[in-house]
């Protein structure tokens, strides 16, 4: 295949994968105005993040096993229609739990988007080739992410409101719908299906009583207590399981054991891992920061983000290119990882009377750092597994990602909960000023509503803390750093196809025929 068509038959995953990454990111200006709203709290603002990123996290490796089993064309176009249920479902929400279930559900879209993508791009290109490709993806990211918080910043403060957030990609994901119907047409492989049902539910669910644990202890119960044993105890008993249905029962695990053979693939995910709850965990929250510690309107938050994406789209265009032309990418992981530290050290220095060009530079740092990073351990994880295993393989890595996203978000709501509920405290007796109004615990208040003395107030315990949240993110960074230099390079192959890496693992053919007229059988 040319470059020409091998874009055309990108178009339309390139604007699925971006309404996946807009439904994130449009909406993260608005969680402030949405919590307020819908009388939320900070671990609904935690939650209705966790949400997306757990559902999308357990179906990931199932859409990646399909994708090695089925149409891809027919799973990207059912993954759009689940996503635009959701969708439809959180635009009408009256509360929160209503608008975190349908965050569930429009994470199980999401999942397919962001496995499959991968998945076609590596049944269509070489590794070496796939740096450039990579590179697009890494831009399409940057783009929604740019335009995301902007775009969701002139909703909110438009007469359509926070509902408009989750509506806008509605016409998005049609129009993908109907571009991949036009322009993706690859060969379909079929072989008996055999899903690991139970132990993606084992995995999400062990998973998820942690997280609910972590969310709610200190707030509903203490750290010590009862039920924090018996929530422990089920979580860890729960994954034990499901480590035995992976390694004993699955015919095809969703997460195949035999990967973590290869040093590459283990500390390729090691550092997934690190790197979801570095990044994840504390970006996710400098919404808050630039509109509770800085009095921003969700707009003007919307276009502080550009200081972090701006960079993170170049380094990630310049990165993709140059692997393609020198087949080399450890050593962008290596300095990518090492400026992730930096900017996240860096950004741990802020509170509500930093200076605000300081604190676009230090995202600027974490950006470079982040389009460095994300695409090449997949790259890397890919380079290393035949055909017949590069869906799982990839969305191992995507798995692994989303899951320490999914802890770095919860851990860190949990933990910026606390240190804003004890701030506050303090700040009103050392203020000597009286409540206007009660306030729970974890309550995020709507501060236009505020007498200035009270906001004052606010802001300071949202800046402080959300300083903290940085500090804290760093550990799980320069462990991913560790991981990321004990990673042995193995140089960029150029062609599709290798042969099997380990016992068992039979390569599929290399993929010539992609871009044809029809999906036809392969064999």
């Amino acid at each position: 295949m040319s470059h020409r068509q091998i874009l055309e038959a990108l178009s339309g995953l390139l604007l699925a994968m971006f309404v996946a990454m807009l439904s994130s990111t449009v909406v993260s200006n608005a969680l402030p105005r949405i919590v307020a709203d819908l009388d939320g709290s900070q671990t609904g603002y935690t939650w209705v993040v966790v949400a997306t990123l757990l559902s999308m996290t357990a179906t990931t490796p199932i859409w990646g096993k399909l994708a090695d089993l089925f149409s891809k064309k027919m799973l990207v176009q059912t993954a759009l229609v689940i996503f635009s249920v959701g969708s439809v479902i959180a635009t009408f929400a009256h509360s929160m739990e209503l608008l975190i279930g349908a965050r569930v559900v429009q994470g199980l879209g999401i999942g397919g988007l962001t496995a499959l993508v991968q998945v076609v791009i590596a049944s269509m290109v070489s590794p070496r080739e796939r740096g450039r490709y990579s590179g697009y993806i890494g831009a399409v990211f940057a783009v929604a992410t740019v335009s995301g918080p902007l775009i969701g910043g002139v909703i909110v403060d438009s007469p359509l409101g926070w509902r408009g957030c989750f509506a806008i990609g509605l016409p998005v994901a049609l129009a993908a719908f109907v571009l991949l119907q036009k322009t993706l047409h690859l060969p379909v492989v079929k072989r008996e299906v055999r899903i690991d049902y139970l132990g993606a539910t084992l995995i999400m669910g062990g998973v998820s009583i942690l997280l609910v644990w972590v969310s709610l202890a200190g707030n509903q119960f203490a750290w010590a207590s009862t039920t924090t044993a018996v929530l422990v105890a089920a979580g860890a008993s729960v994954l034990a399981a499901a480590v035995y249905v992976e390694i004993r029962v699955a015919a095809e695990p969703v997460v195949p054991m035999a990967l973590f053979k290869d040093r590459t693939i283990t500390l390729s995910t090691i550092a997934s891992t690190l790197v979801g709850v570095a990044m994840f965990g504390s970006t996710v929250y400098l919404s808050q920061y630039f509109q509770l510690a800085r009095g921003m309107t969700p707009t003007k938050a919307g276009l502080m983000t550009i200081a972090l994406v701006i960079p993170l789209m170049v380094s990630s265009l310049v990165s993709g290119r140059v692997i393609t032309r020198t087949g080399l990418w450890k050593r962008w992981l290596v300095a990518g990882m090492a400026l992730v530290v930096t900017g996240l050290a860096l950004l741990g220095t802020i509170d509500e009377t930093t200076h605000l060009v300081a604190v676009c530079a230090w995202m600027a740092v974490l950006g470079l750092g982040m389009g460095s990073t994300m695409q090449n351990l997949v790259l890397a994880v890919q380079n290393n597994v035949p055909v017949s295993e590069l869906g799982a393989a990839s969305s191992v890595v995507a798995f692994f990602r989303s899951l320490g996203g999914s802890a770095g978000v919860s851990v860190l709501g949990a933990v910026l909960g606390t240190q804003v509920a004890d701030r506050v405290v303090a700040g009103y007796r050392e203020a000597q000023v009286v409540p206007s109004a009660e306030f729970g615990s974890h309550a995020i208040p709507d501060l236009r509503t505020l007498p200035a003395p009270e906001a004052a107030i606010w802001e300071h315990a949202y800046g402080a803390s959300i300083g903290d949240l940085f500090v804290i993110a760093v550990p799980a960074a320069i462990l991913a750093f560790v991981c990321v230099v004990l990673i042995k390079e193995v140089p960029l192959r150029t062609t599709v196809a290798m042969p099997p890496s380990r016992p068992g693992a039979v390569d599929g053919p290399a993929v010539e025929s992609v871009g044809g007229t029809g999906e036809n059988p392969s064999r």
